[in-house]
């Protein structure tokens, strides 16, 4: 089989770190199409890329040298342009979260489920050498029994207020929580059964007026019982922050790094000084090759994605609970939502 032609659709901030990747850093697979509905950015990006420039999504996935697709639109409009590519016969991938609703999700899956069609949703920390690792460590029986696990997820600064309105990135919870609850549910090996979010906007007060906040903490009891944590912020101004802990019957595992250079300073006037990892693209740019490679490699080898679409739905629910929870102000069970 020839390289797997790609086609990206979107090519905002994390459709160009897409695009980046499989223009250059995937062996078996060729950046051929681009999609997107801003004429310049697309006309600038496809100059610099050699791909074909489409202004309609539709027309993109019409070319046959398309294997493939990259789906990397806003959220709110990931239903539609996965159901036209299911329907057009190509592989999917499709940024997380997967759509702003269950019902939306379950519509899109249906579609694909119809279609047959291969489908990944872009849990990037899977890929990641330091999660896989404590992944390994677990199923190895090396912690025992996963008891407790508390995910961080911390950004520098906030976003814009246009893509924080919930109705386009589903809000603070959805779009940047989505992967810690994809990740506590991984490292446990169990379902999210309820949970309880207490949330604030001190920092950025701005975010109220979309409906949104800076910083939630979410509380979360598992199916078997397991207790978990979850925390997203958007005002970790020395960094960006990803971690996470396992508490396990035997022994405990602490996932990632803040320091980014190996590099330590020390002196009388300052005391111990070091550096902080600046933002998503160096903290987990190998992750998101390898998340890429991996999309690939099932289409080349008939294998099933290691990010299934169960996980994907069963991310979303969570984070939709403690959206509801947010709001309400109440536990709130998945199976409600």
């Amino acid at each position: 089989m020839g390289k797997i032609g790609i086609g990206v659709i979107g090519i905002g901030r994390m459709g160009r770190v897409y695009a980046g990747h499989a223009a250059h850093q995937i062996e078996n697979a060729a950046l051929v199409a681009l999609a997107d509905i801003n004429a310049a950015a697309l006309a600038d990006y496809a100059a610099r890329t050699g791909a074909k420039p489409y202004a309609d999504y539709h027309d993109l996935l019409a070319d046959p040298g398309v294997d493939a697709v990259l789906i990397v639109t806003p959220t709110s409009t990931h239903r539609e342009v996965v159901i036209a590519a299911a329907e057009a016969g190509k592989a999917i991938f499709v940024e997380k979260p997967t759509a702003l609703t269950m019902a939306a999700t379950d519509d899109m899956l249906a579609a694909v489920s119809k279609a047959g069609a291969l489908f990944q949703v872009g849990f990037v920390r899977r890929f990641d050498r330091a999660y896989a690792a404590a992944r390994e460590k677990i199923d190895a029986g090396l912690i025992g029994d996963p008891v407790v696990v508390r995910s961080i997820g911390r950004d520098p600064f906030r976003t814009s207020l246009e893509y924080a309105n919930p109705e386009v990135s589903g809000g603070l919870i959805v779009d940047m929580g989505i992967h810690d609850f994809d990740v506590i549910r991984w490292m446990m090996g169990d379902e999210i059964e309820r949970v309880y979010t207490e949330s604030a906007s001190l920092v950025y007060p701005e975010l109220l007026t979309v409906n949104d906040v800076d910083n939630a903490m979410i509380n979360v009891r598992f199916a078997r019982g397991g207790l978990g944590n979850v925390e997203v912020s958007r005002t970790a101004g020395y960094g960006y922050d990803i971690r996470a802990t396992v508490i396990g019957s035997k022994a405990t595992l602490e996932i990632g790094y803040l320091q980014e250079t190996p590099v330590v300073l020390l002196s009388k006037e300052g005391g111990v000084s070091h550096d902080v990892v600046p933002h998503f693209p160096e903290r987990f740019g190998p992750a998101y090759t390898a998340q890429i490679t991996a999309f690939v490699e099932c289409l080349r080898t008939g294998q099933p994605p290691k990010v299934t679409a169960a996980d994907a739905r069963a991310a979303l629910q969570a984070a939709i609970a403690a959206t509801v929870s947010q709001h309400e102000g109440r536990v709130v069970y998945t199976s409600e939502v």
